[in-house]
């Protein structure tokens, strides 16, 4: 855990980062009732911010893989939260954005942060206790969590997590 924190620490600064994998994780169904998703409009934002502060960062969002995975069929829907998770579980930073409680994200967070992946997470749920127990970091908008890339911090989450 600690040698691929330690390994992405090297190749990350404000202006370089290389090889480092991102899983991009967020609400997509939440508590919804019916067969419908949330609004998907803030995964562009992110990856933008992403591509404009840590250019070489290798952004996998699963949303764009499996666009209509509400659809799928029960094989394909386990199938697709097995990938899922095990993208989380490999990644070097995961990328949470959670308006609401999303029970996949959380599974996500959970596995990222289990095996030594930094999570940041765009959130109004401060005091939720899977928010708190696996972010390194909450942004309450959008627009700290571009501040935050801007300023080039994100190097001392990395080595505050090595530590």
């Amino acid at each position: 855990m600690r040698t691929r924190i330690t390994k992405t620490l090297a190749y990350c600064g404000m202006d370089h980062c290389m090889a480092m994998k991102v899983f991009l994780a967020g609400i997509i169904q939440g508590s919804k009732i019916e067969a419908q998703i949330h609004s998907q409009d803030w995964r562009g934002p992110i990856k933008q911010a992403m591509l404009k502060y840590l250019p070489q960062a290798q952004v996998y969002d699963h949303y764009d893989e499996h666009p209509d995975s509400i659809t799928y069929p029960m094989p394909l829907v386990m199938a697709t939260l097995a990938e899922g998770i095990r993208r989380a579980r490999q990644c070097d930073l995961l990328v949470a954005y959670l308006p609401s409680a999303s029970m996949g994200t959380a599974i996500e967070m959970y596995e990222a942060a289990c095996n030594g992946a930094v999570v940041l997470t765009i959130s109004p749920l401060e005091a939720n206790w899977v928010v708190r127990a696996y972010s390194d970091h909450i942004f309450p908008d959008l627009d700290a969590f571009r501040a935050f890339l801007a300023s080039g911090k994100i190097k001392e989450v990395f080595t505050k997590k090595t530590k």
